[in-house]
């Protein structure tokens, strides 16, 4: 039975919670086509006063959050030395948004504000040829939908890190630090649902960095590749975890 660990690095808006549920139960939506016997757990980071021992973790998902990695709160500090050890571990690994944020300023590279300003919506994201070749995301279309929401971004990937996607906006839309180490900037885990509701929320700051607020909600789409990530890592996890234990 793979045991997996959600990192909760934060809360949604409130209406988000309320009507779609917070991070760790659109993540728990998401793995419901993960392999049967899939144990999955939730670690809220900001509110614990211990990290969990990484011994009886199989795979870790880390959440988005509010917050902003470059902020240094001490909740998201500390998780960067427990994040170095699991890789150290070859644990495997899935962060999103803040935690793809997160796992690049732990293993070396440089996460903070984008020059460019924020990027809301449904847009579309490429793999590179790393990308296609890879065990995860190797199974996407070359060219993909994905929602993103995201004011920081991963300014510099840590030494060894393979970029596995990019897009016009962000050149670190996914990276991979390890064997088994993934992190990806879209929000596989968000519906369309929740993406309008975001970009409702975002409308007065998109506004003034001279986006159109309501063209992005109207193109808001579907994006059932990005989210098939979320299983798909579950199987990595599974099968690992059936050798291991074999």
């Amino acid at each position: 039975m793979p045991r997996l660990l959600i990192v909760k690095t934060g809360d949604s808006f409130a209406d988000v919670a309320r009507d779609h549920g917070d991070f760790e139960t659109l993540f728990r939506r998401a793995l419901e086509a993960a392999p049967a016997g899939t144990h999955v757990a939730v670690f809220d980071a900001p509110r614990a006063v211990a990290l969990p021992a990484l011994d009886d973790i199989d795979g870790l998902l880390i959440t988005g959050s509010h917050a902003m990695v470059s902020h240094t709160e001490s909740w998201s500090e500390a998780l960067k030395p427990w994040l170095v050890e699991a890789r150290a571990r070859d644990i495997a690994m899935l962060g999103v948004c803040y935690g793809h944020q997160l796992m690049a300023a732990a293993f070396g590279g440089t996460s903070d504000f984008h020059p460019a300003g924020r990027e809301s919506g449904t847009h579309e994201v490429s793999l590179t040829e790393a990308g296609r070749r890879d065990p995860l995301l190797g199974g996407l279309p070359a060219r993909f939908r994905a929602h993103l929401s995201h004011a920081q971004t991963v300014l510099a990937a840590p030494h060894g890190a393979c970029v596995l996607a990019t897009n016009a906006h962000d050149p670190h839309q996914a990276l991979r630090h390890g064997p088994r180490q993934w992190s990806v900037q879209f929000h596989p885990e968000f519906t369309p649902a929740v993406m309008r509701t975001y970009l409702a929320h975002q409308r007065q700051a998109l506004q003034d960095q001279g986006e159109a607020p309501e063209r992005l909600i109207a193109d808001v789409t579907a994006t059932p590749e990005a989210t098939g990530l979320l299983s798909r890592f579950a199987e990595i996890v599974s099968a690992d975890t059936r050798l291991e234990r074999a």
